[in-house]
This record gives structure tokens, sequence and C-alpha cells, in this order.
């Protein structure tokens, strides 16, 4: 991917991150103390919710242990980064190291900031929990990388 010859993964990151905060300034200053917003009828609406824990909202009040585990995770990936060869399969990896850990910084930055998570986006057609940007960056990097590991880094490891 020529991106990572064009921009920078710190610049990146920052982009991804800028984002998800805006979004979540969006949320903040228009969804604050008001009903849903129906985005698509029965699909998607915008709902203001504080997640004072983490996914689906389970243990609630450890912001400091998020944020410490956050912070370990950030290590961890700025570790590996580094480490992976060149090639175009990698430069993937990279990409999606960069989305989970611009979704790390960005949910780190609500529990320093607020000491919660800013949460906005609903799925009206079934039972989901409320989430964000930062949730989406997280989970589709994390799902994208874990494809990639087993079924096309692995084979290209066997073939050598």
């Amino acid at each position: 991917m020529k991106i990572f010859k064009i921009i920078n993964p710190i610049l990146l990151t920052f982009l991804f991150v800028a984002l998800d905060q805006w979004s979540k300034h969006f949320a903040v200053t228009n969804l604050m103390g008001h009903a849903n917003v129906v985005v698509i009828p029965n699909i998607l609406s915008l709902t203001f919710h504080r997640n004072w824990g983490a996914a689906f909202g389970i243990f609630p009040g450890g912001r400091w242990f998020f944020l410490g585990f956050a912070v370990v995770v950030l290590v961890v990936i700025g570790f590996y980064y580094v480490k992976l060869p060149n090639g175009r399969i990698y430069n993937l990896v990279r990409f999606f190291l960069i989305l989970i850990a611009a979704g790390g910084i960005g949910n780190s930055i609500d529990r320093l900031l607020h000491g919660y998570v800013v949460d906005f986006l609903r799925f009206d057609f079934i039972n989901f929990p409320i989430f964000n940007i930062a949730d989406i960056y997280v989970v589709s990097g994390t799902i994208l990388l874990g494809i990639l590991m087993i079924f096309f880094i692995k084979e290209e490891q066997e073939e050598k």
C-alpha cells in the first residue's frame, strides 16, 4: 500500500483519532439531553450514552484499569509495528494495527477527560450496545487482522 510512503503512520493515527474525537464532540453538543435522532429508520439512530465500563458496559468503574491496559496494548502494537517485515501484506497488518491503536487512543482520551466513553451509534434492528467510531476501529481492525493472520500470512509463511 503506497499510503505508507505518503502518509506517516503517526499522522494517520492522529487523523483517525481526530475523526473519532470530532464525532464524539458532535454527539456531546447535539445529542446529550435529546431524544434519539433517526438516521435510517429501524436500522440506525444516534443516541447519546455514557459508557462507564468496557465493551457492552462490563466492568463499570474500571477507568484506571482500562487506561493502563490501553497503554500496554499501545506499547505492544508499537513494538510489533516496527518489527514487521516489508511487503504488501505487512502494510495491511500495519494499517490494521493503526486502526486498533487509534481506537484505543480515542476511547482513552474520553476516559481521561470525562471518566467515561462517549457512545452514540445505535443499531435499532437488534439489541446491540451503543458504540462509537473508536469501537469500530478496534473491532474492525482486530477482525481484519485476525483474518489476515489466519488465512493469508500463515499461507505465505508455509510457501516459503
